[in-house]
């Protein structure tokens, strides 16, 4: 800056430097740029003293400057006044952070507007209206809270010096659910291009682990999988057997399944979904099956022993009190033999083909000589070679002889006896619905002698399975049949007629003798209480037999089968055995 001495006329000249505007006042008081015309002595004075002023803030920067010239002016430091000198000074001048007044107060009314759903007032609040709008929006709609409210908890301790932050909670309540859903979070406050304390929009001052390209939203929960316990109400998952059976047990008709709601949070690529708050949870009614966890263990390892190498086998554990399935196994995975096989049982049929002698007029103790081979006119023979001539009906169930029950039944039945027999007093070829899909038994009407010879020792066109066969040894067990189920609200088929407590009374008694002296006593030895067994060997034409055994203890009634197992008192015997012995009645 230069100061001249003015002409004749001036009252004053001050030119600043090239950052600045020339000043000069008028005689008549008025300021203007450019020429000015004479002014009084008094005038002159307060201009010159003026200048000095001038001259020496020069010395100590513009900011005093500025300061001073908007005075003179009239202006104000913060609007920069009326002139274009205090605007173009104001753009210029550097901005200091928010105070923590400021903050609280900025964010108070983001809040509020929040909360209130006046998203175009909160998104004015933000230092990027625009997206923190459109943000507010999505939010509003896709989680749409009965109340929002949003309270500051004070400053926060993630701010800085230069962004205050502010935390503050969010509590909202929905429309049937079961409690509110509260999160805490922050928010920055910075300076706008206005010079205002705006909050500095980011997702996560929606909820913290929001981050971009990620949505929250209500959502309805996927549809609930019941989860079926034990008769105990212990859970079931875990067995291999059980596997593809428990996800097909679905509640009784007339329960209500429930979908629930959640708030998930979706992250951006490659981000999984997550739950924040679990507004109504899904809920299935609770399906208890017969089934004992505790002796289902047992099932299951026992199969596994016998099923080792690769050999197909099946289990299955009734109550015969009720008719509650208790146990279930089978081998491989991926079909459930138990219940839905269907082959010949071998000699455990002779139970039922007793049953009808019994009451064709042949006792116990009715002598049926046990022949080393006989005729239908097909050739049959024993697995105990000899002829016994003095054996009784006993004696041949005992021993399982097949020439015995195929001379006898030739003689005292009927075709079709041994199918009305098991239909009318053991349930077999009824139709059952046990709670999942199940296999019924089929003992077709004999086409001729040969036919009739091979139903009577449980060979032919026989087709049962392990479900059907324990239902025969609890039906003797209990001398009534109840319809094997795996759960209580399955519709029961009922058996036409009863069987006659004398003849269920026999049968237990050539059982027991079966268990202690006959061909089952290996497997059954070591047992106590009310026990009886039938064994049952299966002639496939190859060079393997199929294993049958079939027993009861107490109030525990088993059927096992093992494809190409042998004798019936080889594999199936010991499965069916460490069940009963788990089971203890």
């Amino acid at each position: 800056m230069r100061e001249e001495r003015e002409p004749d006329g001036y009252a004053g000249y001050t030119e600043l430097d090239e950052d600045h505007v020339e000043y000069v006042e008028y005689e008549d008081g008025t300021g203007h740029e450019g020429e000015a015309p004479r002014r009084s002595g008094a005038r002159k004075a307060v201009l010159v003293a003026v200048g000095g002023v001038f001259a020496a803030l020069l010395a100590v920067g513009g900011y005093g400057l500025y300061n001073i010239v908007n005075a003179v002016q009239g202006g104000n430091p913060s609007s920069g006044g009326s002139g274009t000198q205090g605007s173009d000074t104001a753009a210029k001048a550097p901005q200091t952070p928010p105070t923590a007044e400021q903050a609280a107060a900025v964010a108070k009314d983001f809040l509020a507007a929040w909360g209130r759903g006046d998203v175009t007032a909160a998104s004015a609040l933000t230092n990027r209206p625009e997206t923190a709008r459109a943000a507010l929006a999505a939010f509003h709609e896709n989680v749409p809270a009965r109340t929002l409210a949003l309270t500051g908890t004070g400053p926060a301790a993630t701010g800085t010096a230069e962004e205050p932050a502010v935390g503050f909670r969010v509590k909202a309540e929905f429309e049937g659910a079961t409690a509110a859903w509260e999160y805490d979070s922050t928010l920055s406050v910075v300076r706008g291009e206005s010079g205002k304390a705006v909050v500095r929009w980011a997702p996560t001052v929606l909820h913290p682990r929001l981050g971009p390209g990620g949505t929250i939203a209500v959502k309805a929960l996927p549809d609930p999988v019941t989860k079926p316990a034990d008769r105990n109400g212990k859970p079931l998952e875990g067995f291999p057997s059980l596997a593809a059976v428990l996800p097909k047990i679905a509640p009784a008709d007339g329960e209500t399944v429930v979908n629930g709601r959640a708030v998930v949070l979706s992250g951006g690529a490659g981000k999984d979904p997550e739950q924040l708050f679990v507004l109504t949870p899904p809920s299935a009614p609770q399906v208890k099956l017969t089934l004992d966890a505790d002796l289902q263990r047992v099932a299951e390892e026992a199969v596994k022993q016998q099923a080792a190498g690769g050999k197909p086998a099946s289990l299955v554990a009734v109550q015969p009190s009720t008719g509650h399935i208790l146990a279930m196994a089978f081998s491989p995975s991926g079909y459930n033999r138990a219940v839905s096989a269907g082959q010949p049982p071998g000699s455990t049929m002779k139970v039922i083909t007793s049953a009808a002698l019994l009451q064709a007029g042949v006792t116990p103790d009715t002598v049926v000589p046990c022949k080393n081979t006989t005729n239908s006119p097909r050739p049959w023979h024993n697995d105990e070679p000899g002829d016994f001539p003095s054996y009784t009906l006993t004696d041949d169930f005992s021993h399982s002889c097949n020439t015995g029950f195929i001379d006898k039944g030739l003689e005292k039945l009927q075709p079709g006896t041994l199918a009305k027999v098991a239909r009318d007093q053991f349930g077999l070829g009824l139709e059952w619905h046990i709670g999942i899909d199940s296999r019924d038994a089929t003992i077709p009407l004999p086409a001729d002698k040969d036919e009739a010879a091979a139903e009577y020792i449980g060979q032919g066109k026989i087709q049962v399975n392990s479900l059907a066969m324990a239902s025969v040894a609890a039906t003797v067990q209990s001398g009534t049949f109840r319809q094997p189920v795996l759960r209580e609200d399955a519709k029961r088929a009922t058996a036409p007629g009863k069987l006659p407590a004398g003849v269920a009374q026999d049968l237990r008694a050539m059982m027991a003798k079966t268990a202690t002296q006959g061909t089952a006593r290996a497997p059954m030895s070591g047992l106590t209480g009310q026990i009886g067994a039938k064994t049952g060997t299966v002639e496939t034409g190859g060079q393997s037999t199929n294993s049958w055994f079939i027993a009861y203890r107490g109030d525990l009634a088993v059927a096992a089968e093992v494809d190409g197992g042998g004798h019936g008192n080889s594999a199936a015997g010991v499965a069916a055995a460490q069940v009963l012995k788990a089971g203890k009645g």
